[in-house]
């Protein structure tokens, strides 16, 4: 019998996704909280779950030319193109930082082949305050596109190599642009991840219809934000029934309920991401709104509520 929790006594929100012990289920997705020291003004960001960083490549990288950013209906589409500082600068200059805030630091790393995946994961095992690899095998606006996560066989073949490398969790992001999102993530898991981030953005376009052109310089780049939520926790609900891993879900999280959805269905974990560029704060107001929510319903601890969706 599940324990109940009276209206004042607060519930456990603590979860597990591969070994890493989280306070809440809220993270943060990479790509939109840079490396957390932005966010400092706004948030105590000792309240979050975990900090999953900006993508990481082995080398800086300058991105894509703008406009990289355009907003779209109840969302935006972006082609950043991976710009960040490389990962020498970011083990010197941004990692000790991250070690001084207390919520377990997950690292998104990218590669153009299977061996820099390898040595970007070796190099960072061997750094203190660093809880996981998140694998960003599905990033739409750079020019390979990272099809390592539009195929299985190349999608297995690297996790495969990685586990090799390193005694950290790995956790791959998968694309949303696929035929078949369950079978991408049934070979990861036999690969040797340790857990799976879902979804990454769809491939879409906008058209500036005066000057013909269109808004990004990119042309294409990856839609976020609300209106992609459904898409993804669709996704989250069939891949929790394809594997056995844990599964942070993400993708157009604004509020408490938005959250939710994604844990009713399956994830352990989620993650906020436009959300940040609207507001700040999102993440805090988040883990207050699930926190009473658990509280409302006399739900005695977040672990009873994950996979709980009546479908019957």
């Amino acid at each position: 019998m599940k324990p109940i929790v009276s209206r004042t006594k607060r519930p456990d929100l603590s979860v597990t996704v591969a070994g890493i012990r989280m306070q809440n289920p809220v993270m943060t997705a990479s790509g939109t909280f840079g490396y957390a020291q932005e966010f400092e003004p706004y948030m105590d960001l000792s309240r979050l779950g975990a900090i999953v960083v900006k993508t990481i490549t082995l080398h800086p990288r300058a991105g894509n030319p703008p406009p990289r950013i355009t907003e779209t209906p109840a969302g935006m589409l972006n082609a950043i193109g991976l710009q960040n500082v490389g990962l020498q600068a970011f083990i010197s200059e941004k990692l000790p930082y991250l070690r001084t805030l207390g919520p377990p630091i997950i690292v998104n790393v990218a590669g153009e082949s299977i061996e820099e995946y390898v040595e970007l994961a070796k190099r960072l095992s061997d750094q203190e305050g660093i809880s996981g690899i998140e694998l960003n095998i599905s990033c739409p606006n750079v020019a390979d596109g990272l099809i390592f996560g539009c195929n299985a066989v190349l999608a297995n073949k690297l996790v495969a190599r990685v586990r090799q490398t390193t005694r950290l969790p790995l956790i791959p992001k998968l694309s949303p642009n696929v035929t078949d999102i369950a079978e991408i993530a049934r070979a990861l898991a036999e690969g040797g991840a340790d857990a799976l981030s879902l979804i990454n953005t769809l491939i879409g376009m906008a058209i500036d219809v005066r000057s013909r052109r269109p808004k990004l310089g990119n042309v294409t780049g990856g839609l976020s934000g609300p209106a992609i939520r459904p898409i993804a926790v669709r996704m989250v609900w069939e891949v929790a029934r394809a594997v056995k891993l844990p599964l942070i879900g993400m993708g157009g999280i604004m509020t408490a309920d938005d959250a939710l959805e994604f844990l009713i269905a399956g994830a352990t974990a989620v993650a906020v991401g436009t959300a940040n560029f609207t507001s700040p704060s999102s993440a805090e107001r988040i883990i207050d709104g699930i926190e009473a929510y658990l509280i409302d319903r006399k739900i005695a601890r977040m672990t009873d509520l994950i996979g709980s969706l009546n479908a019957s």
